[in-house]
């Protein structure tokens, strides 16, 4: 009670609705056939319920509600329970235009019996009584739209309704007494029933304890589709109850919509590389990569899955579903081909690639536009400009769910691909546990799996292994043995309240058990001991909660606790994670070539934040030179070893800052410290790189016609002029009086890295002393 004062309770006389005597007719209309309950569980609750139905007290001792239409003689004995408006006015003889109790209360019956006067009674109709005339009462029938409501307009029985656990007592089951009374079946089709959203401390959320944080304040920090989604994929959509936290709100802007903005925004920034990007559904679905085909594949049977369960209204199902989705988009399939979205695989890998990426991101856009209105919405905006114009509409919300793609769907990809992220997963744990970051790479990654298909299945796509877990060498077996055995302890906190008294005798029993039979119960997650079973807790999470019904700490995996142990020197060198079905065994060793490829991708690291520091987008073209400090001879023995390295993942090679030449501008530059060596790294745009010597011989040793050349085409769009050379392999330059062909790769080069890998230094001088006195006579070249 609000006013924190008791409240007294004191037995009142009633009017009842007979609910006893159609018990079993609810019982019936509550059945599985009658009526589906989503999620089912809290159908069985209902059912209880029902089982103890009493009759209904409908009538409430207030002034303020509907009146009871029940007019009754001074002594009892005669009753008359007006039907309508008409019939009150046909029974007093006057006009009622208000149904009110200041309006009825003193209308007077004449009994047409006994001459009597009938007065209606005090009380008013519980309001949950109104409720439960919903279904007919909206379309105020009998009295209008009888044909409407009773030939299927919808309206009777609904589709579906959802309402919170709590109206288990309350309006499903007026809903459901009062459509079986007057029409003898449930009022509904389906049921949604959620849990209640509590306060962060388990009590519910109270406007006077201001015991929550303003809805408004969350929405204006994380936006409304944050706050969305967290709901609908919180426990309160399985009907349990939520705790609502703040910080969990957050956690989605992080995980998930921050991540699909990502990948949304990747995808426009290296579309824009081509001067008109169309939407090709054919080149797509025809990609011969591994990964577009997975990626495809899963985006269509996650639109066939979400279809089936939204016709099966199970939104706890659907939305985890979706949200893996986008997992796999951005830290799996955006991750994997980065370097074919980013072009360092040509062009028409490039154009393949980004065509399957649009497909996923335009088709799972129209798929989240339900659950994520306003950030659909906006990605679908700038989307859609790449459709036929025709095909182009003002709004997500206009556009119908997407329908499945047979032709796009591989069961046998989504498989194997499904057990490449298994292996990479449990890659990852050893090397948490064995602290060993990514950045180092390791020897030897072993794949056991018993069955072989399983095997064959990672061994297609095992260069992905080799790349994500950074091994030298990926190897497949049958045979666990030849590498560990496994031996068993019991988990006494989750046995010895199951056994009792029993658990010594079991837990020299599990001492005994082989490999084979633990391998068995890892597999299976089940193993027998005559009159005792074992579960693991993925086969039997019931068994894994406390007396009060809570979940026991994650760690707890089942009733034993696996260990592995390797064979002789294989202790010190190897760990292994199994997950039930596959186990990874990583070669943990490290010798010096080891260490310096961990070195080198700490220098790559260290560029990449410098290109971050500097605000440079992922499209801009630019190369980085360096200068040593301290370690010098260290450092230039770990940049000639990881040459190929360096290069691959940065598109670039590192070049000696005594290298750069004059006009290279300058966007960043800073000191970095990488194994001991301090070392300046110094970022440039990218450019065309000269060869002074070729340059001379072609303008007649004319130093002037050198630097009048290298100004024209430097003052032309670099971009637009490698473009022309590498269509062309040359291009004709005019200064003043002079012309010629400037040739691609003897001329002139498109990086100061080519130049250099080409051999050309010499002579640099000269092109720097020729440049400088054009710039003093001021000409204007012409190309």
């Amino acid at each position: 009670w609000r006013s924190d004062t008791p409240l007294i309770y004191k037995a009142v006389p009633s009017w009842f609705v007979s609910v006893v005597q159609i018990k079993d007719k609810l019982k019936e209309n509550n059945s599985e056939e009658a009526s589906t309950w989503i999620p089912a569980f809290v159908q069985k609750r209902f059912q209880n319920w029902l089982e103890g139905a009493r009759d209904w007290a409908v009538s409430r001792n207030r002034f303020w509600g509907t009146p009871l239409p029940i007019w009754m003689s001074e002594d009892g004995e005669e009753r008359i329970c007006v039907g309508s408006v008409a019939e009150l006015e046909k029974l007093t003889g006057k006009k009622v235009t208000d149904l009110h109790r200041e309006s009825v209360d003193d209308l007077e019956i004449i009994s047409p019996k006994s001459g009597k006067a009938l007065r209606r009674v005090e009380e008013v109709l519980d309001c949950w009584f109104e409720s439960g005339c919903m279904p007919f009462a909206q379309v105020h029938y009998p009295f209008e739209n009888k044909e409407l409501f009773e030939e299927g307009g919808g309206y009777f029985p609904a589709n579906f309704i959802a309402e919170g656990l709590d109206q288990t007592r309350g309006w499903f089951y007026t809903l459901l007494v009062v459509g079986t009374v007057l029409f003898g079946t449930a009022p509904f089709k389906n049921v949604i029933v959620n849990g209640l959203v509590l306060a962060a401390d388990g009590k519910k959320m109270s406007k006077r304890k201001k015991n929550y944080t303003d809805p408004v304040k969350i929405v204006d920090t994380n936006g409304a589709d944050a706050l969305r989604l967290y709901l609908i994929n919180s426990p309160a959509v399985r009907a349990e109850p939520l705790r609502f936290l703040d910080g969990g709100v957050r956690d989605v802007v992080r995980d998930v919509l921050l991540p699909w903005y990502n990948a949304y925004r990747f995808f426009v920034q290296n579309a824009k590389c081509f001067p008109t990007f169309q939407r090709d559904v054919e080149r797509a679905l025809h990609s011969s990569n591994v990964m577009d085909r997975w990626i495809l594949s899963s985006l269509n049977s996650l639109i066939e899955f979400v279809n089936h369960e939204m016709t099966k209204y199970r939104l706890y199902t659907v939305v985890p579903r979706l949200l893996q989705f986008i997992e796999d988009l951005t830290n799996w399939y955006v991750r994997f081909n980065r370097r074919r979205l980013k072009g360092k695989e040509g062009d028409e890998e490039m154009r393949t690639s980004l065509s399957a990426l649009f497909e996923v991101l335009y088709t799972m856009t129209v798929a989240m536009a339900p659950f994520t209105p306003f950030l659909a919405e906006h990605i679908h905006m700038n989307l859609c400009k790449v459709l036929p114009t025709d095909e182009q509409l003002d709004s997500v919300h206009y556009r119908s769910f997407p329908e499945v793609r047979r032709d796009a769907q591989h069961a046998d990809i989504e498989r194997r691909v499904s057990r490449l992220q298994a292996v990479i997963l449990l890659g990852r744990v050893v090397r948490d546990r064995k602290k060993i970051s990514l950045k180092t790479p390791v020897k030897e990654v072993i794949v056991i799996h018993r069955d072989q298909e399983y095997l064959e299945d990672v061994q297609t796509l095992q260069s992905y292994v080799r790349e994500e877990l950074n091994t030298k060498k990926v190897s497949f077996t049958t045979d666990e043995k030849q590498y560990a055995t496994l031996r068993a302890e019991p988990v006494q906190k989750v046995l010895g309240p199951r056994l009792g008294r029993n658990l010594g005798r079991v837990t020299q029993l599990i001492k005994e058990l082989d490999h084979d039979k633990l391998s068995t119960y890892s597999e299976t997650g089940e193993l027998n001991l005559g009159d005792v079973t074992l579960f693991s807790r993925q086969r039997r999470p019931d068994l894994f909660k406390d007396r009060q019904g809570n979940e026991l700490d994650a760690e707890i995996t089942g009733d034993l606790r696996l260990f592995r142990e390797f064979k002789g020197d294989l202790k010190a060198h190897y760990d292994a994670e199994g997950n039930g079905h596959v186990i990874v065994v990583v070669d943990t060793r490290q010798d010096e070539s080891i260490l310096q490829e961990a070195q080198a991708r700490e220098v790559i690291n260290r560029v990449q934040k410098l290109r971050k520091k500097a605000g440079i987008q992922p499209v801009d073209e630019v190369e980085c030179f360096y200068e040593s400090e301290t370690g010098a001879d260290r450092f230039e023995e770990l940049l000639k070893g990881q040459a190929e390295l360096l290069s691959t993942n940065l598109g670039f090679q590192l070049l000696p800052l005594s290298k750069k030449p004059d006009y290279c501008i300058t966007i960043f530059e800073d000191t970095e410290e990488v194994a001991q060596c301090k070392f300046k790294l110094c970022l440039v745009r990218a450019g065309l790189a000269f060869s002074p010597s070729a340059l001379l011989l072609l303008a007649g040793e004319n130093t002037e016609h050198v630097a009048g050349i290298q100004n024209a085409l430097l003052a032309r769009d670099y971009v637009a002029v490698r473009s022309d050379l590498r269509r062309h392999g040359h291009c004709t330059v005019t200064v003043n009086d002079w012309t010629g062909d400037v040739v691609l790769d003897r001329d002139v080069f498109l990086s100061v890295g080519e130049w250099l890998r080409a051999g050309g230094v010499q002579g640099q001088a000269r092109a720097n002393k020729g440049q400088t006195r054009k710039k003093k006579k001021g000409g204007q070249p012409r190309i």
